[in-house]
């Protein structure tokens, strides 16, 4: 057998910890997503000052897909975090309805998981999940225009892409990938690919005594 294969066919095998920890990551931002609800509307209103521009809070509905992915490195974790997530809020009652949630759910989770599968999986940086996370958001606004949008002006869907695919690569991109590098420093993603990526790169370089 060819050894020199193995670590490229087992990578993206999933572990128990990978779907547990996935699940969590689903689970707390339905949970947010939910949240987010509360104030969506009295702080849109006043965004809307800029028509549009209350798609500035979006970026909060795509954290689940990017950060699900940079922790557990597999494919199919962002489309599987994003759509546990948008369930869950549907369950937990969203204000979207059923499908005004679900739908987007599932296209911000396969934007967020494209941004990976163009770097074949093999690319984990700040750039790539702020990428992910601009790519969900494109997904979000898709699915928000389907169901929402067809009556609204062209200068409004502008503003509301260039605020939905902004806040996304900011919120759902940089800032998840901050908290990422929070958390594995803690150690708590040491069972993670995510977490030994981390602990690798975080590693002293020991110079070559015969160099």
């Amino acid at each position: 057998m060819n050894q020199s294969v193995m670590p490229s066919r087992h990578r993206f095998r999933w572990s128990v910890a990978d779907i547990t920890v996935t699940a969590v990551i689903a689970v707390a931002s339905g949970i947010v997503f939910w949240a987010i609800g509360f104030i969506y509307a009295p702080i849109g209103s006043v965004l809307d000052i800029v028509p549009g521009a209350s798609d500035l809070l979006n970026g909060f509905y795509y954290i689940a897909g990017p950060l699900a992915m940079i922790i557990v490195r597999k494919p199919g974790a962002a489309l599987f975090a994003e759509m546990v997530a948008s369930v869950l809020e549907a369950l937990l009652g969203s204000q979207w309805g059923g499908a005004g949630t679900v739908l987007p759910g599932l296209l911000q989770g396969l934007g967020a998981e494209l941004a990976f599968a163009l770097c074949a999986y093999g690319v984990w940086n700040m750039a790539v999940t702020a990428l992910s996370g601009a790519l969900s958001a494109l997904g979000g606004f898709t699915a928000s225009w389907m169901l929402y949008g067809m009556g609204k002006s062209g200068l409004v869907l502008t503003v509301g892409i260039v605020c939905n695919v902004l806040s996304g690569a900011v919120v759902a991109g940089v800032l998840m990938w901050v908290l990422y590098r929070g958390l594995a420093g803690t150690g708590a993603l040491e069972r993670l690919a995510g977490g030994r990526a981390a602990v690798k790169a975080a590693a002293p370089v020991v110079a070559d005594p015969e160099a």
